[in-house]
């Protein structure tokens, strides 16, 4: 600031310091030592303010402190005031402050200039840098000097912060997750819950009265908001545009631009960037008043949510979701064991558009909560209940009647269940793409037979682990299910090659077959897949103890080796030497290949595979070799501790 643009003081100049340094300007006019320093920061390093015993002030003033000089209020000399090296010439406050000693030509102004000497020429030049210094800092304003309303009163100007306040939730805490992590911050989102940040926390508001306009939002906090909502960003583009870009953000990063500003805030909290929440990431974290939450923000923009794995939500909080969100048509509550009858049915009540459930290891499910689906959710495409084990025939009997819609069902898990339930899938789900009934040990030809019959747009059938069925369910997938994709019939040991013959012939898109443990099964059967199979992808041959070289020399040459086979699983096929992977060197995009317990493989057929393969991924260890028969002709046994390629 220019030294004729400062006033001295006296009693008619405009106030605009605060009282503490009007008085020390009024002590520096009249003369007289102050009780007192000031407090105030001041820089060290400069020689005429060395470190002071006094907090706050200077140690000495000088040598002749006790009589001062009589005070004056201007002198002829052109450097009576002392002058910052570098303020005001386009040097930093840092450059400014790393200059620990002002130029020769002010050190010697300093020793002539009678300002210099005495006490109110050391408080003149104090009270000179503390203005540098608030200047600087931007707490004095420079350009116009206006008086305050009241005299003697300074009132420091607030300070715009970057952060809007947070929403109306539950205050922040540590995330359990990410406890462990010092930088790891949980920061209270708009659902209610904590979110994983990697930043601190903004500080709060300071506390006490603040003025408030008409709509209840402090000044203060208003400036902000206006201040925010001009960013160029917001300027430039539309805030439609904005909307759609906040659409394809996850729920993390919703919340954090929610906090951003007040614009931000409207944008991210719309209801539009809601339609799809997944919560699995936090599934420790929420409970069910998150849930409460998230219905009533979202309220019937919400079309998918999943909370699998959140064991927290029960029943309570489930009901209020489906009174709020009552357009939802994904729901996923896989693991949330808390969940009972009462779910469904007050999803039955209040979610008619449901078309996706999954009701995944909800143990408490039983014939009830189909029952209520059917009458509720006629909609309903897709439905989950495996592991469910307290579902019978009579409730599958009142879901598929009331929704004769259904294109895929789950009943992984569900031992109860006998052929009478799959004669009722059959005979009222035309529709029906995907079926799962791994596990359901009760399940013979005669259910599956009716399923094939009744169900020709099957495309997926799992029937992994239902020991009693033959070649006669295969026989009728060949003739009724000729868009069958995916089969997997693991564990199954009474099918044999006639009915994986028939079925190779009649379904040309078969993609993936589960075989393993299908012990009966030879070369013949992978001859049929390789003519009539192009389509095949992933193939499980794990414990099949027949497959020799022969069948992967005819699987290697086969219409689908060149292009399509990616997975093979070999894994305790006896039978199988480098032969076989000899054979599967034309199978360019074969990704991965099992070799568990092959004994006539060997690491230097393997390096050769990957020479002409590298990207492939090949798993294997080696047992070590079988010793020769002890003298007592009894086989010795022998430890298969395995050695990791």
């Amino acid at each position: 600031m220019p030294a004729e643009g400062r006033k001295t003081g006296g009693s008619g100049a405009a106030c605009s310091f605060p009282p503490l340094l009007s008085r020390v300007r009024e002590h520096a006019r009249t003369g007289t030592r102050p009780t007192a320093p000031p407090i105030h920061k001041y820089t060290q390093t400069d020689r005429h303010f060395p470190a002071s015993p006094v907090r706050g002030g200077p140690a000495r003033l000088g040598a002749e402190s006790g009589c001062p000089p009589p005070p004056h209020s201007g002198c002829s000399q052109a450097d009576c005031r002392p002058r910052r090296p570098g303020v005001g010439e386009g040097r930093s406050r840092a450059a400014a402050r790393s200059s620990p000693s002002p130029s020769p030509r002010s050190s010697e102004a300093g020793r002539l200039c009678p300002m210099r000497s005495g006490v109110a020429g050391r408080w003149r030049v104090f009270l000179f840098w503390v203005e540098v210094e608030a200047e600087e800092r931007g707490e004095l304003a420079t350009s116009s000097r206006r008086p305050c309303r009241r005299r003697g009163r300074w009132r420091r100007p607030s300070r715009n912060r970057e952060v809007s306040p947070p929403p109306p939730s539950a205050p922040a805490r540590r995330s359990s997750a990410s406890s462990g992590s010092r930088n790891s911050w949980a920061c209270p989102g708009p659902l209610g819950f904590a979110l994983r940040s990697p930043q601190r926390p903004a500080p709060a508001a300071p506390a006490g009265p603040m003025r408030r306009d008409v709509n209840g939002v402090t000044k203060s906090r208003f400036e902000m908001f206006s201040n925010s909502d001009e960013a160029v960003i917001n300027k430039k583009l539309p805030k439609e545009l904005l909307l759609r870009i906040f659409s394809f953000l996850d729920v993390v990063t919703l919340c954090r631009c929610a906090q951003v500003s007040r614009a931000w805030n409207v944008l991210a909290l719309d209801g539009s960037n809601w339609q799809r929440i997944d919560l699995f990431d936090f599934q420790r974290d929420i409970e069910g008043r998150v849930v409460e939450n998230i219905s009533k923000r979202c309220g019937g923009f919400l079309r998918k949510l999943s909370l699998r794995g959140c064991l927290g939500v029960g029943d309570n909080a489930l009901r209020t979701f489906a009174q709020n969100c009552r357009n939802i048509e994904v729901l996923n509550l896989n693991g949330c064991t808390k969940t009972t009858d009462a779910t469904c049915t007050s999803l039955s009540k209040f979610c008619s558009k449901l078309r996706h459930l999954d009701l995944a290891s909800c143990t408490s499910i039983t014939n009830m909560s189909l029952k209520a689906l059917s009458e509720g959710c006629p909609l309903l495409e897709q439905l989950n209940i495996s592991w469910c084990d307290q579902v019978t025939k009579d409730g599958i009997q009142a879901l598929v009647r009331g929704c004769g819609g259904l294109k895929a069902l789950f009943l992984k898990g569900c031992t109860q269940l006998e052929d009478e339930a799959l004669k009722y899938i059959g005979a009222h789900c035309p529709e029906l793409v995907t079926l799962n009934l791994q596990t359901c040990l009760q399940i013979t030809d005669e259910g599956l037979i009716t399923i094939c019959r009744g169900c020709h747009k099957l495309q997926s059938l799992c029937a992994s682990g239902c020991s009693n069925i033959t070649d006669a369910i295969l026989n009728a997938l060949g003739q009724n299910c000729p868009r069958l994709r995916i089969l997997e019939v693991a564990r199954c040991s009474q099918l044999t090659d006639v009915g994986f013959t028939t079925l190779a012939r009649n379904c040309h898109e078969l993609e993936k077959m589960d075989l393993e443990e299908c012990v009966q099964i030879t070369d013949s059967t992978l001859i049929q897949l390789s003519i009539h199979c192009p389509r095949l992808q992933v193939l499980s041959l794990s414990h099949c103890e027949l497959i020799t070289d022969d069948g992967i020399r005819h699987l290697g040459n086969g219409a689908c080796a060149h292009d399509q086979l990616e997975v093979i699983e070999l894994d305790n096929c006896p039978l199988i030497t480098d032969a076989s992977l000899e054979h599967l060197k034309s199978c360019h995009s074969l990704e991965r290949i099992e070799l568990y317990d092959c004994q006539q493989i060997t690491r230097a057929g393997i390096k050769r595979l990957r020479t002409h393969l590298p990207n492939i991924k090949v798993h294997a260890y080696f047992a070590p070799v079988t010793p020769p028969p002890s003298v007592g002709g009894s086989r010795q046994r022998f430890c298969r501790c395995c050695i990791i390629l």
